[in-house]
């Protein structure tokens, strides 16, 4: 049978992997030797090949000879395909049916859709535990075939592929752990549970990227649709209500959640997304990757009661009145203004006289003898300073330094300034 015209996979790994171009270390992998065979082969007759083979983005369209593969790929156990021209499902079954302790394959930007996967070809994918078919616009149908046949799969990835609606496979895969499928058109909940159905063992859900717009489910039918999801990444999506987060409660094994970029968190602060997510989903362990400790967790569930304590009765969320059973009704925290003060109320002393005045702390000392010049009528170059603190034990200070700024003396409401004439 002809060969798809374009390089091989074969031809491919002869070129990277001989010792002239990927010398031999010791390491995971190992030297294969392949006599020459009589009809010439063009195959170098010693690769050096490790356990983990990437050929990314190396324009293969087709297998090669699968005996070749096969003797010199039997130690390999994962594969990086991704961004080739592979378009035949047969060629790639080619490949991975004489790699027989494959468990990691990338076939990701491979133009597949254009064929069919049979059966008989998934067949040969039955030792893969972890496939990658990101932006190959691989169907449902596809998917459904590969599940049937691969008894293992723990880990799929089907990032964008342009899916906006999931097709729900006749048989369950119980073996999935991980889907991977960010970056694609899925927007209405009831193509999500579809994934529950199909997937009931599943620990992580990775929906990123996908506009879903709320969580119309019932409590129980969640939990019965997800019993083991442990992770949920949903990072822009569409979620606008409270109402929806609250759900995130109702999967039962639920401890790390990801909510960064959905609308619903748009106008709070950083501290106030955080703490308020945090009070409402008390069983998570971990927020947006970072750990959620009990310090942080008490903190945040006595923000949320203070957050909430002066709404309205009827927009009082349930898990309000849960944290007030838990602490008790909290008082409002004391506001403090930290910001320093910017004047300050003193007494001016001169000779007899006594006089308030209210004197701005950003002045130098030089600026206040101007401002005092007509108080005390005496000229600013014939004119001393002296500060008194209310509670200094040592008496006044000299106030010399005529570019020094007023704040830096600590001057606070009641202290004291005198001015006296400058001795000739």
């Amino acid at each position: 049978m002809d060969q798809p015209s374009g390089r091989s996979f074969m031809q491919v790994l002869c070129e990277k992997y001989s010792p002239e171009n990927f010398p031999y270390r010791r390491g995971p992998g190992m030297g294969v030797h392949v006599p020459a065979t009589p009809q010439g082969s063009p195959m170098k007759d010693r690769l050096n090949l490790p356990s983990v083979l990437v050929l990314n983005s190396c324009g293969i369209t087709c297998a090669g000879d699968e005996n070749e593969i096969a003797a010199f790929c039997a130690h390999v156990f994962e594969l990086d395909l991704s961004d080739n021209k592979l378009e035949d499902w047969h060629e790639v079954d080619k490949i991975v049916s004489n790699v027989p302790h494959l468990e990691f394959l990338n076939l990701s930007s491979n133009p597949l859709s254009l064929s069919v996967l049979e059966r008989r070809c998934a067949g040969s994918f039955a030792g893969v535990r972890k496939l990658v078919l990101n932006n190959s616009k691989t169907s449902w149908e596809t998917v459904h075939t590969i599940l049937q046949e691969l008894p293992d799969l723990e880990e799929l990835f089907l990032c964008l592929n342009d899916y906006e609606t999931v097709s729900c496979s006749p048989v369950c895969c119980q073996s999935l752990k991980l889907l991977h499928i960010t970056d694609n058109n899925l927007q209405d909940w009831t193509e999500i549970r579809k994934l529950g159905i199909m997937f009931p063992s599943l620990d992580t859900l990775i929906l990123a990227n996908n506009n879903l717009t709320t969580i119309e489910e019932s409590e129980d039918s969640l939990a019965r649709l997800f019993p083991n999801l442990r992770s949920i990444n949903l990072h822009k999506s569409g979620l606008h209500c409270w109402e929806d987060i609250d759900k995130l409660n109702s999967f039962p094994k639920l401890e790390e959640v990801k909510l960064l970029g959905i609308p619903l968190l748009q106008s709070y602060t950083t501290e106030e997304r955080r703490k308020l997510l945090i009070a409402r989903l008390p069983s998570i362990i971990k927020l947006n990757g970072s750990i959620v400790g009990d310090g942080e967790r008490e903190d945040s569930e006595r923000f949320f009661i203070r957050y909430y304590m002066e709404f309205p009765e009827e927009e009082v969320p349930f898990r309000y009145h849960e944290l007030v059973t838990k602490y008790g009704k909290l008082e409002p925290l004391a506001v403090v203004d930290l910001r320093p003060q910017s004047s300050v109320k003193v007494e001016v002393h001169f000779q007899d006289k006594v006089e308030e005045m209210s004197i701005r702390l950003d002045q130098t000392v030089a600026e206040l003898k101007k401002h005092l010049k007509t108080v005390v009528q005496l000229s600013t170059s014939n004119m001393l300073l002296f500060y008194l603190d209310q509670e200094a034990p040592f008496g006044p200070e000299e106030m010399k330094y005529s570019s020094r700024a007023l704040h830096s003396y600590g001057i606070r409401d009641g202290d004291k300034i005198y001015v006296e004439p400058r001795m000739k």
